[in-house]
């Protein structure tokens, strides 16, 4: 799979990983339905920080077309919401 972190570029990332990234979709999605802004940024946070882990960075160059994009880290609360269906970052 083809994850966009919107600012940063593209990674790959195995299928094996989709459950934990769905996790951190659901309780970023979970923060964002409290509006607990500090909860957000620290899920937000981590959300990325898994990508970055566990994928595999493409060239600066690759354009290959994105299954997920994600927000950059420096997104607000509610640029976020603007981007989610109901079905939260990660489609289940």
């Amino acid at each position: 799979m083809i994850v966009r972190i919107m600012g940063e570029g593209q990674v790959k990332l195995a299928d094996s990983h989709f459950t934990e990234l769905n996790r951190l979709d659901d309780d970023l999605l979970d923060e964002m339905e409290a509006g607990d802004e500090e909860g957000f940024r620290r899920t937000l946070g981590a959300l990325l920080d898994a990508v970055r882990r566990l994928g595999e960075p493409l060239p600066d160059d690759a354009l290959e077309p994105s299954e997920l994009i994600l927000p950059s880290p420096d997104a607000t609360l509610d640029e976020v919401r603007d981007m989610l269906s109901d079905d939260g970052l990660i489609p289940g």
